[in-house]
């Protein structure tokens, strides 16, 4: 049987490692196992790693119970995601990583720094940042050719658009290869031709949630009525206030914050609102309140 070009570019890619247990990180790594790639979750301690596996289970069993996928392919992920907290052991033999740690650079690179020191020669190894480019990580490595950007959308295992965003280092088969399994993985290529900050659609939604807070601060409508306008007369799925209520307004803030650190440009800031909102500890859905108060359930 001939190869399609997209298994051909996948060469040697056989474990895919996801370096965090959050929830980006941890949808991330059930999305590849459930593609049929073997696939290892790592964090720094068990308890954040048990709390991803309870969860994705519910998440993947109720999908199985509401008919959006067989038993039979939620059960075989299963048996290919493993978690681990030996980071050096799980890179020291895989083909791909894909980092979803904390939006915070030097971290990054000492992250970069260390998976250099130990992955095989072949290993590719992408960061899942929204916001800062893969040339902040890649001279930290011996393989700044093998280091891209992948960016997935929260939630991961719902949203289909991946961002492949190469630096001016990053060889052409790296490209290949990583737009090739992100099509495995069932999702949507956005590729990009060179890096920016924020990249594509993080860049339009933050146009969007800075005029959405410009309104807000200007007593022009309240945040329910924006986000009305958002959904009722631009057909958005969410509004503004409600999709950094989802996304996490911690990670909101970061990304502006990082951006800034990047560029220095202070029209990177975080909005003043948005630096309240992050100050106050009210992330959004994953505290209960946000520019919305949510119940548990």
């Amino acid at each position: 049987m001939t190869e399609t070009p997209a298994a051909s570019s996948l060469g040697r890619i056989q474990h895919v490692t996801v370096l965090g247990a959050g929830t980006m990180g941890s949808q991330i790594a059930m999305v590849s196992a459930l593609a049929g790639f073997s696939t290892t979750c790592v964090d720094i301690a068990a308890e954040p790693l048990e709390r991803a596996r309870q969860e994705l289970w519910r998440r993947v069993d109720r999908d199985v119970e509401k008919g959006r996928r067989t038993a039979e392919d939620v059960a075989a992920a299963k048996e290919r995601l493993s978690f681990s907290t030996d980071r050096d052991a799980v890179v020291a033999h895989t083909d791909l990583v894909i980092e979803a740690a904390v939006e915070n650079l030097e971290v990054k690179r000492e992250i970069f720094a260390s998976m250099d020191q130990v992955a095989p020669e072949h290993t590719i190894l992408t960061t899942n940042s929204s916001n800062i480019v893969s040339s902040k990580v890649a001279d930290a490595t011996g393989r700044p050719e093998k280091v891209c950007n992948m960016h997935f959308f929260n939630p991961a295992l719902v949203m289909q658009a991946v961002e492949v965003v190469p630096n001016g280092q990053t060889s052409a088969q790296t490209v290949a290869t990583v737009k090739a399994l992100a099509e495995a993985f069932g999702k949507t290529v956005v590729e990009l031709k060179r890096e920016i900050p924020g990249f594509v659609a993080n860049r339009m939604v933050a146009a969007l949630r800075k005029e959405a807070l410009d309104l807000l601060d200007a007593g022009v409508a309240d945040v329910e009525s924006i986000d009305a306008a958002a959904k009722a007369a631009l057909n958005h799925p969410m509004g503004p206030f409600e999709l950094m209520d989802l996304v996490g307004i911690d990670v909101a803030y970061l990304i502006r914050q990082a951006e800034y650190e990047q560029t220095g440009d202070e029209a990177s800031l975080p909005h003043p609102l948005l630096k309240a909102k992050y100050e106050s500890g009210d992330y959004g859905r994953k505290t209960g309140k946000g520019w919305y108060t949510y119940s548990e359930d």
